[in-house]
């Protein structure tokens, strides 16, 4: 409808697999042909290059333009992907398009719809990423050899079809919390407008909220690549609260797993889209709380990065509760009163990220090299080997020197 009340469409080969058949075909030929236009439908699989070439040959007026728009999901953590499932995915997508690439020439316009997935990668959906990526790198193959192509790599649209019917409102609030809000279906379009009239190869239209972005690189589940669109101070950063072995040296054994229920419950509330972590029940299963493989996956992520330890994909699975999954990372931070090498080195990891993700300012890094200095001079107090310790040796260096050292030994650019 678009293409012919602001496009000036006026002629229209719509295909499908089913054709006519398909839901809702005859309703929508009967409105576009009371807009002005004339409207042909053919069930045509695209993805099958024998049938294309037919249905090509066998249109009476010459071909000026492609929207390719087909999509089919079929979602599942990566070692779930079979040959088949990958098929099903890949084929309307990979297969349609390069058909499509090959069999047409002489155009105005050669529209793609990509997906965001392909751009950020979403959790369980490898398969559709690999099929839209292909659709972004066929879009610049094409303009590298001068011909028209414009790959539209969408966000979440706020419109019910086949392929987000089946989003619950737990899927949109997780969704959103990572930092993708929907569009409506007059910003798709003007979005549309858009990517045509940037001249690009490949545009990303998508809704991104920043607040969700900056609690995201807090939380250091930024991905690399949207790291580049928030900017958190690194004073935010070092105070965001200790690693769990720190916090919890000392503690008994009761307050130790009171304390890490309290992660679980947080971090299982944020993967379901809950807003607060009363709405975890303690006791109940992750099942039967909403859980499947792919958000068990992203929970296991979570509570990885959070305490600094390796754990199982089976994870959720092993622990099916909050109590139990609780009881188990207690004694994977180990019952110590002091924090273990590698939790402190957990943490100095975290704080190494900190400090490449938000370079601090002159002023942050007066503070940070006078803290760095003191728990070096702590630490570096008696070298077991005799030679001159790392304090001694920055002792009077300046603070250039002390972030020339943070490079070079941390390896932090």
């Amino acid at each position: 409808r678009h293409l012919v009340t602001e496009h000036g469409v006026k002629h229209l080969l719509l295909t499908s697999r089913r054709g006519q058949a398909a839901e809702g075909a005859t309703e929508l030929k009967t409105n576009l042909t009371a807009l002005g236009a004339q409207v042909t439908i053919a069930a045509c699989d695209v993805a099958d290059r024998t049938a294309l070439t037919e249905l090509l040959t066998s249109i009476e007026r010459p071909l000026t333009a492609v929207v390719h728009a087909a999509g089919v999901l079929d979602d599942g953590i990566l070692t779930s992907l079979t040959p088949e499932r990958l098929d099903t995915v890949l084929r309307p997508k990979i297969d349609a398009a390069w058909n499509l690439h090959e069999l047409t020439d002489n155009l105005d316009a050669f529209v793609l719809f990509s997906s965001l997935a392909g751009t950020l990668g979403n959790p369980g959906q490898a398969n559709y990423a690999a099929a839209n990526t292909f659709l972004d790198t066929l879009a610049h193959h094409r303009h590298a050899h001068g011909q028209p192509a414009t790959s539209i790599a969408w966000g979440l649209w706020d419109e019910d079809g086949a392929m987000t019917g089946g989003l619950a409102d737990t899927d949109r609030a997780r969704m959103a919390s990572g930092g993708v809000v929907p569009l409506s279906a007059e910003e798709g379009l003007e979005l549309f407008d858009a990517a045509l009239g940037l001249g690009e190869p490949v545009s990303v239209p998508a809704r991104i909220d920043m607040a969700a972005l900056r609690a995201r690189a807090v939380a250091g589940d930024l991905p690399g690549v949207l790291r580049g669109l928030v900017r958190v101070p690194v004073r935010r950063q070092a105070t965001g609260g200790e690693a769990p072995a720190l916090r919890l040296a000392g503690l008994s054994e009761e307050e130790r797993e009171r304390e890490l229920l309290g992660l679980v419950r947080a971090r299982a509330a944020e993967v379901l889209g809950h807003a607060t972590p009363d709405t975890v029940d303690p006791e109940r299963g992750f099942n039967e709380i909403g859980f499947d493989s792919l958000t068990a996956v992203e929970l296991r992520n979570r509570l990885g990065a959070a305490t600094g330890l390796r754990l199982p994909a089976t994870l959720v699975f092993d622990h099916p509760t909050p109590v139990a999954m609780a009881r188990y990372l207690a004694g994977e931070l180990g019952p110590r009163s002091e924090p273990s090498a590698a939790a402190v080195l957990a943490e100095l990891d975290r704080l190494e990220a900190s400090l490449t993700q938000a370079p601090p300012d002159e002023a942050d890094r007066l503070v940070l090299a006078a803290r760095l200095r003191d728990v070096l001079v702590r630490l570096d107090a008696v070298d077991p080997g005799g030679a001159p310790g790392v304090a001694e040796q920055i002792q009077d260096a300046s603070d250039d020197e002390i972030f020339d050292f943070i490079d070079n030994e941390l390896g932090i650019s």
